[in-house]
């Protein structure tokens, strides 16, 4: 038996309960993880209120994240004790996820926690950390060098954004952080943003072509925002998208994109290859102020994680939420 977060849905209606489980109930896979450390992301959050159509199947394990040590492993080059992170591919989707003290998975799904972060810090950083490296680097492909001008971070007060911005301003980037909690400014400067403005100069339609400001941007909001960021961004600028807080939809014009030459990049985290996978670990071991970490952070207990989840899609939690399972 172990400890997790399970999802039902039946005539009873939609729950999420902490609960002890049988391991027999544990998915396919061919490793078997002791988990030390999950996170609470947005799509954690949806999955455990229900307010967002993001688990696939019945019963399941949330959790999109995890970090642990191998207790069992039948794929070839993992073996037992050997630590490792899993960010994304389904999991705590359609697959069994991290907030629960074991796992059972797919071995190519895991990469070696690298030697630089310790377990909590691989989760502080999690799929938002990594989500936020994967926009440097596409930023990076396209060009956008510091000398460039101003990069915009929406939803700055967020796990993608707070990882974001201290990853820009560590690059020597002039970072403007978007947020609707403009008492969260100083915290926001203390992670090398240079501004902070308020994110309602976005949040509503605006027009097909605005001031050009942005040399890039990482958004994290979508929707109107979205637009309106790519609407103000400079001549061949380029805008990388990860995200909906806002909303899926896009009521934008292909003005930007044809007119001013704006590259709008999609990144995705959840079937990212693991070459690159890899390459965004790396950096973020080489790039990344791990004493920043502290800053975006604060754990809490898996009992915590079902409220927190509403807190967290409510707009209360700032930053980087990890979750030790084993307490």
């Amino acid at each position: 038996m172990f400890k997790g977060i399970l999802i039902e849905k039946d005539d009873a209606g939609y729950r999420a309960t902490l609960r002890d489980i049988e391991e027999s109930q544990l998915p396919e896979g061919d490793v078997t993880v002791n988990v030390q450390y999950s996170t609470l992301n947005y799509k954690d959050g949806l999955a455990i209120t229900g307010k967002g159509p993001v688990v696939r199947k019945f019963p399941l394990v949330p959790g999109i994240d995890l970090v642990g040590t191998v207790e069992s492993s039948s794929h070839e080059g993992i073996a037992v004790g050997d630590a490792v992170v899993l960010n994304g591919w389904g999991v705590g989707e359609g697959h069994w996820g991290g907030l629960a003290q074991k796992a059972r998975l797919k071995g190519e799904w895991l990469v070696p926690l690298p030697k630089a972060f310790t377990p909590k810090q691989a989760m502080a950083i999690g799929t938002a950390g990594y989500t936020a490296m994967l926009c440097v680097l596409a930023l990076e492909r396209h060009g956008v060098t510091p000398d460039k001008g101003e990069i915009l971070v929406t939803g700055a007060n967020g796990g993608v954004g707070s990882v974001a911005v201290t990853l820009l301003a560590k690059l020597g980037y002039t970072v403007v952080a978007s947020t609707g909690r403009p008492q969260e400014a100083d915290y926001l400067k203390s992670l090398g943003a240079a501004d902070v403005i308020d994110r309602a100069q976005f949040s509503a339609a605006g027009r097909p072509l605005a001031k050009e400001r942005w040399a890039g941007a990482v958004d994290t909001v979508g929707s109107h925002t979205l637009a309106n960021v790519c609407a103000s961004t400079r001549y061949r600028g380029v805008v990388t998208a990860c995200g909906l807080a806002q909303g899926m939809d896009f009521p934008a014009t292909v003005a930007p994109f044809i007119l001013r030459g704006v590259t709008l990049a999609g990144v995705d985290s959840v079937m990212c290859p693991r070459a690159d996978r890899l390459e965004a670990w790396a950096r973020l071991a080489r790039d990344l102020d791990v004493g920043k970490l502290d800053l975006i952070t604060h754990e809490i207990a898996l009992s915590d994680a079902i409220p927190a989840a509403a807190e967290l899609l409510d707009g209360k939690i700032r930053g980087r939420v990890v979750v030790d399972v084993n307490r």
